[in-house]
């Protein structure tokens, strides 16, 4: 990895890039293989990661696997690590889609992080009920999820480097939501996934993962809930806040106060699927709830055919003060991961109703540099904070 400074006429060049992207953020800009690496920007700081689809990791969307490549060096999947992807009926696993993940992000010498585990979302009705169709036992339900963890993490033990392990337990004032995994199990479901997990890899890194994490109710529960475990000796080794934010929520001091307050746990801290979303709403924030959902309305819609520069300047803002802010907490925090690679991907395509032309992301439809792309990279970082981080060993 070259982390050189470039010539003095390189580094004027994208000075001026910068400046225009910031300035006027509706003049084009130069295409991405034209600019430094992600990656590279930030290896001081911390690891830089995407979502992948499966277009992208098997190479059928050939600009999105180029984009992945050579931006980012750690990959999550949107989907195929999901319970319903890997284990649709009982007992007959699927892998190749989530083997071809692995592969790819292996031949490109990425983090590789397996999402997720646990859910109480895309996970097949069968996991909850018994043969007749009623609520499973808790002596079923668990061993359920310890023949699931097990056969997917031992799959994957010594390729995949860490997982989202629970993900999305919490209610939004900081209890725990009443999931199938709670009702039919019991609180303990938690631990019991951590130590399945733990057990079928010992050398994996294992997260909680949860989002509206930057709302003071919901931060006191993961953090309540990292502490209980860490002090039943449960193996956990990371938290994730999602950071599915607007372009007015959360405030940056809830997001500096998060950040800050997750670092005092003493695991890693992470950002794990960042995206700003830019259309109105005329809801209350949702954070990320799936279940959400809204009828199609053409004035939640407006920007069909592209962001208007005001729009487009807020977007580059936005990101620009995030990203100050990951560069305060670098100490602590050990990847930003953006959920999706680019505009055409992205899940708020879809959500919180069908059919919407969402702008979230740092590369537009056709994978060009946002002005976002640019403001990110001219963040200043001030005082230098960098953290050790190890290397991930080759497979």
């Amino acid at each position: 990895m070259n982390l050189n400074p470039p010539p003095r006429r390189a580094a004027t060049t994208l000075a001026t890039l910068l400046a225009a992207a910031t300035v006027h953020p509706g003049l084009a800009q130069p295409a991405a293989e034209d600019l430094p690496a992600l990656k590279d920007a930030f290896q001081p700081h911390f690891r830089v990661g995407v979502a992948l689809n499966e277009a992208q990791f098997t190479g059928r969307d050939a600009r999105g696997a180029q984009l992945a490549a050579r931006h980012f060096n750690s990959i999550t999947p949107e989907n195929v690590m999901k319970w319903a992807s890997l284990q649709p009926a009982p007992g007959k696993f699927d892998f190749a889609a989530a083997d071809r993940f692995v592969e790819f992000g292996e031949r490109h010498g990425m983090f590789i992080v397996g999402h997720t585990l646990v859910w109480h979302s895309q996970t097949p009705a069968w996991v909850f009920q018994d043969e007749a169709g009623a609520p499973a036992s808790r002596e079923v339900l668990l061993e359920r999820m310890r023949h699931h963890i097990t056969n997917v993490v031992t799959r994957y033990r010594g390729r995949v480097h860490a997982w989202d392990v629970v993900n999305e337990a919490l209610n939004e004032d900081g209890s725990l939501r009443p999931s199938p995994w709670l009702r039919l199990i019991g609180e303990d479901y938690l631990a019991r996934a951590f130590t399945f997990a733990h057990e079928a890899d010992p050398q994996a890194e294992l997260y909680y993962n949860d989002y509206s994490l930057e709302n003071a109710p919901k931060r006191e529960g993961a953090i309540r809930l990292v502490r209980k475990l860490q002090a039943a000796g449960v193996p956990i080794h990371g938290l994730g806040t999602q950071q599915h934010v607007k372009l007015d929520w959360p405030t940056l001091a809830q997001v500096d106060a998060t950040l800050a307050a997750f670092g005092r746990l003493g695991i890693k801290v992470m950002v794990t699927e960042l995206d700003v979303d830019v259309l109105p709403q005329r809801t209350r924030n949702r954070g990320a709830d799936v279940g959400f959902r809204l009828a199609a309305d053409p004035a939640l819609n407006p920007y069909t055919n592209g962001l208007p520069t005001d729009v487009q300047q807020a977007l580059s803002t936005r990101y620009a003060e995030l990203f100050r802010l990951y560069r305060k907490h670098a100490a602590v925090l050990d990847r930003v991961t953006f959920w999706g690679v680019t505009d055409r991907d992205t899940w708020l395509n879809n959500w919180p109703m069908a059919g919407r032309t969402a702008h979230p992301l740092l590369f537009d439809r056709a994978g060009q540099p946002k002005p976002a792309f640019f403001a990110i990279l001219g963040t200043d970082p001030g005082p230098e904070r960098t953290s050790p981080r190890a290397a991930v060993s080759a497979p």
